[in-house]
């Protein structure tokens, strides 16, 4: 019997509590809510997501939705909730205090310039004046009608396109300036009224069978660290781990009855489906979700992998290698029972989330389902009795800020192309858990206890500063333990400031690997939820929680935060680099000293090319003050391959310039012209061809295609510099090492 390829797409629309439980003062309502997240994702992601999908009624989904997201859009709709943003839109332009201009002259610009701000002429002028100019001078010289117009189109731009044909949506683009404090409290009035048709929009659309909403714990906790601290060293052994254990495992079935019952209340129905939060399982919380109710999870193809022991390979296209092992559910095997769970496929779900946002719409949703065919042959090509699932599970709100119209060419291309293609057939997990259940079992006890990133925890634990965040937690629990008379019943307030701080976002944005430029408010966020465990039980405040949980001044070098797609232009966006791994080259000793021209070095990858830039001092120019010519070599350090030496003269024999190398890149600054070489027999250098773009304007910016280097995912690689003038040696950079790539 041949099956069609079953797909199951799972979107997950999260927000952390942004609401503040107060910080030992009396808060004003504009304070209730330190951040304007829900606000603003409600108005562009959450609805056009679903009604888009309606149109497409052979194409069914799952959605899931965090408690902590709906009680806060509940907020909003009902009018309670203030943050500090909504504050200033809704003053009279004479009233703005000097901080307040402050504030909207730094964060009212906090979107992708790319698709939100450049395409609203009025919106973009106000950007290129603060970008080109500088806050003070916008401080000094703007009107009250440029704030006016500023506090206006912060929130317009947020409203997704699917609404803009909305007779008043349309009218307010069309004006374009001089908003008057009437406009922006009539785009508040909209916002309020998308927000309001979320939740009935994903009851109307499971009540029809074309959407399955799935739930998380309450505040999307990591639950196998609430269980146990412990568990980060089943993925690294050496983790060092915060001084205090932690393990409240009592409060994961907390989690999971407020969760459910909070779905019960809104939708109408029991859930069946549970999103782990961070798709982070372990044995130790399985018997919970199964004791709850709950009948599936879904978590990420490396758990599966560090359970099986087995590492799933791609081919040169980014295929998974025996396909059959991920393209399936699998029955989790405990004494409380079974439970079915799922794995993602985390390059097709990562291609969606990170780098079809780059590429134009159609090309972007071809090549996706191009993939999905090839497994469509792979499926057929086995001829296997059991129907495959390819489950695509990804964040449903971050990424479509990246894309044109917030991902509406790109969704409407696929979802006709997937509506179009006979031999697919999108479901639910739950429709296709009940017509083909899973027959694959894996006993419970033997399931890997990690997350989507790298079937790890290190995201949330190991770091100095996510250690003392999780000391911090453990106190307050401790307190709120000894406090026995304090029910759920009796002390709400306590509880929910407990649930509140073990969410996983403080925990993400602590140390490295993240940063954005609300990381103080995260911190002070955390800190006050844990206040109010001390408040709500009259008990005196433990004097480091008044102290941020680590320092949040810029920092100098790091590795790459996430995948990036930066325009080549030359200019050194700031927003295209934000992700990027970074080397401070100016303040370095030795060869590259402080008078070097070269300032900082940025690196930075997506699925289809590999980027570099260069910051060079104000006014330097190549074959001035620099050489005019940039050789970029690659080095495998795990592949048996032919390799060359540096083909330049006077270079020193002394690592890593000694090192020989696979792949060679030579810009020249002058012409801004490249020669892209492989390495061959007897040291020899064979020109090959390149689609690498390269610009030089205010910086160097360069771009090669993973294509060029041929070399398959997840590969590593290493990375050097070599500056030259007429094919003499001059400089290299970075300083005694090699910049370390991951292929994706």
């Amino acid at each position: 019997m041949s099956h069609p390829l079953y797909i199951a797409f799972i979107w997950h629309q999260h927000q952390p509590l942004y609401k503040s439980p107060g910080s030992g003062v009396s808060l004003s309502p504009s304070q209730q809510y330190r951040l304007p997240w829900v606000r603003l994702h409600g108005t562009k992601d959450y609805l056009d997501l679903v009604l888009l999908l309606e149109r497409y009624p052979k194409l069914h989904q799952t959605v899931n939705l965090v408690p902590s997201l709906i009680l806060q859009l509940e907020d909003y709709i009902a009018g309670t909730a203030f943050d500090p943003y909504l504050t200033a839109s809704l003053t009279p332009d004479e009233q703005l205090t000097y901080q307040q201009r402050e504030f909207i002259i730094q964060h009212f610009f906090d979107a992708n310039h790319h698709t939100l701000i450049d395409p609203h002429p009025r919106y973009a002028e106000l950007y290129q004046q603060r970008q080109e100019k500088g806050q003070a001078w916008c401080l000094a010289n703007w009107e009250l009608s440029d704030y006016g117009d500023l506090l206006a189109w912060h929130n317009l731009a947020w409203i997704d396109p699917l609404f803009w044909d909305d007779p008043e949506i349309a009218a307010w683009l069309k004006q374009g300036r001089n908003f008057t404090l009437s406009d922006r409290q009539r785009i508040y009035s909209k916002q309020r009224e998308i927000l309001s048709r979320i939740i009935p929009q994903h009851r109307k659309m499971q009540e029809a069978g074309q959407l399955e909403v799935t739930t998380t714990p309450y505040t999307h906790p990591i639950l196998p660290l609430l269980a146990d601290t412990n568990s980060g060293r089943v993925a690294v052994p050496n983790m060092t781990l915060p001084k205090q254990r932690f393990q409240w495992a009592e409060d994961i079935p907390r989690h999971l009855r407020k969760a459910w019952d909070f779905y019960q209340d809104r939708f109408g129905q029991i859930p069946r489906g549970l999103w782990p939060s961070e798709q982070s399982v372990s044995p130790a919380i399985l018997p919970d979700i199964i004791n709850q109710g709950f009948k599936w999870i879904c978590s990420d193809e490396a758990v599966l992998g560090w359970t099986l022991k087995h590492l799933f390979h791609r081919d040169g296209a980014g295929n998974v290698q025996q396909p059959e092992l991920l393209y399936r559910p699998y029955r989790l095997q405990t004494a409380e029972g079974d439970l079915s769970i799922v794995f993602r496929d985390h390059r097709l779900s990562d291609l969606i989330g990170f780098t079809y946002s780059a590429m134009p719409a159609k090309k972007a949703a071809a090549d996706l389902v191009g993939h999905l065919q090839a497994i469509a042959k792979m499926q057929r090509d086995s001829q296997s009795e059991q129907p495959w699932l390819v489950t695509i599970a990804l964040d449903g709100e971050n990424c479509w800020e990246f894309y044109p119209q917030d991902g509406k060419p790109f969704l409407e291309a696929l979802y006709q192309s997937l509506s179009d293609e006979p031999r697919f057939k999108l479901v639910t997990v739950s429709e296709f858990l009940e017509e083909f259940p899973a027959t694959a079992t894996i006993p419970g006890g033997q399931l890997h206890s990690g997350s989507w990133v790298d079937g790890s925890f290190t995201t949330w634990i190991g770091d100095p500063a996510k250690n003392r965040a999780w000391d911090y937690l453990t106190e307050a629990r401790v307190m709120l333990a000894s406090h026995p008379e304090a029910t759920e019943e009796n002390n709400p307030e306590a509880w929910e400031a407990l649930y509140a701080a073990e969410g996983s976002d403080w925990f993400w944005w602590f140390g490295a690997g993240h940063s954005s430029n609300q990381d103080a408010i995260f911190d002070r966020l955390f800190r006050e939820h844990l206040f109010g465990i001390y408040k709500a039980l009259n008990e005196p405040v433990p004097p480091y929680l008044k102290q941020p949980v680590e320092n949040h001044q810029a920092q100098g070098n790091h590795t790459p935060q996430g995948f990036i797609h930066p325009v080549i232009d030359g200019r050194g966006d700031e927003q295209d680099w934000d992700k990027a791994g970074r080397i401070e080259i100016g303040g370095a000793r030795g060869t590259m000293h402080n008078s070097s021209v070269i300032q900082r070095l940025w690196y930075g990858v997506d699925h289809l090319n590999f980027y570099l830039r260069l910051d060079f001092k104000s006014g330097a120019a190549p074959g001035q003050d620099l050489p005019a010519e940039l050789n970029v070599l690659w080095f495998y350090p795990e592949k048996t391959m032919v390799n060359s030496p540096v083909p330049l003269a006077d270079v020193p024999d002394a690592a890593p310039l000694n090192y020989l190398f696979h792949h060679l890149l030579e810009v020249n600054l002058l012409t801004q012209s490249i020669q892209f070489r492989e390495a061959g027999d007897n040291s020899q250098w064979y020109p090959r061809f390149s689609r690498a773009q390269v610009a030089l304007n205010s910086c160097l910016e360069l771009a090669v295609p993973w294509a060029d280097l041929q070399v398959p995912p997840d590969s590593p690689l290493r990375l050097i510099l070599v500056l030259a003038d007429e094919g003499r040696f001059s400089n290299y950079l970075p300083e005694n090492a090699l910049i370390p790539i991951e292929v994706p």
